[in-house]
């Protein structure tokens, strides 16, 4: 199946939404975008997708005989990637456990509020390669993301990333250390699935469990230099990390194998 990306969510394209359009368009991929408040216009599945994108869209605003239809062209070759929010999986309004898209991600979404705030940051390392996390620093400089939906991974699919998560503390004492170099102690709290993929037919299936934009992203949104800017129709301009860019450029590609199709 070839067709363009249907991207839902992340507020508006003036506001969250802006990160990832902007990226979008400056791969120069074709992409119609429905806002956060708007539910899904019938005419958004007429077309065939290559890719669909759920990040902070509330399952009410997708109507469950929209969602039979998005969930045919996923068994025909469309890609499906859920991205995390307050109002993805089940979050505080995303209420996606229980539904038709829901159940086709390789996830086990909860039935209550699964946001975890994490105070002092988590750390994303890869569980395994893969072409979506190839090419990047993981080892060398570990990005941090600020929180994240907690789920867990269904047995047939496979984690990519997972974010681990300390409490840091310091043990200088009082008057600083030599040099004032910080004396810190990291104690372990848990690992958390923060990117796992799968298939539902011909259709790959993704999720990542942390946002694409403030303030869930945390410092991931800056990591990798050079500085990219970009910006999409009608969005203001953003200024992200390399890796970042980078990351989601193959994240997309490989779930939506054709959106980069002419």
């Amino acid at each position: 199946m070839t067709g363009s990306i249907l991207y839902c969510g992340d507020s508006e394209l003036t506001g969250a939404a802006s990160y990832l359009a902007g990226l979008i368009t400056s791969w120069g991929w074709h992409f119609d975008y429905v806002p956060s408040n708007v539910a899904l216009p019938p005419r958004m599945l007429e077309v065939p997708r290559s890719l669909v994108i759920l990040s902070d869209y509330p399952a009410t605003q997708f109507d469950q005989a929209l969602q039979q239809t998005a969930l045919l062209q996923i068994e025909h070759g469309c890609g499906l990637l859920m991205i995390g929010g307050w109002e993805s999986f089940h979050g505080f309004g995303g209420n996606w456990d229980g539904t038709v898209l829901g159940s086709v991600l390789p996830v086990e979404i909860s039935v209550t509020d699964d946001r975890v705030n994490f105070e002092q940051s988590a750390w994303l390392l890869p569980a395994t390669e893969h072409a979506i996390t190839k090419g990047l620093p993981w080892q060398a400089t570990p990005p941090a993301i600020g929180g994240m939906n907690r789920v867990q991974a269904k047995a047939d699919a496979t984690t990519l990333l997972q974010a681990h998560s300390f409490s840091v503390s310091s043990r200088a004492a009082a008057g600083g250390s030599p040099n004032n170099k910080p004396d810190l102690a990291f104690t372990y709290r848990e690992t958390l699935p923060a990117l796992v993929v799968g298939q539902r037919g011909a259709g790959r299936t993704a999720v990542f469990l942390s946002d694409v934009a403030p303030h869930w992203v945390g410092g991931l949104v800056d990591w990798g230099l050079p500085r990219v800017t970009a910006a999409a129709k009608n969005g203001p301009a953003i200024e992200v990390g390399s890796h970042y860019a980078q990351f989601w450029k193959q994240l997309l590609k490989w779930t939506g194998p054709t959106v980069d199709s002419k």
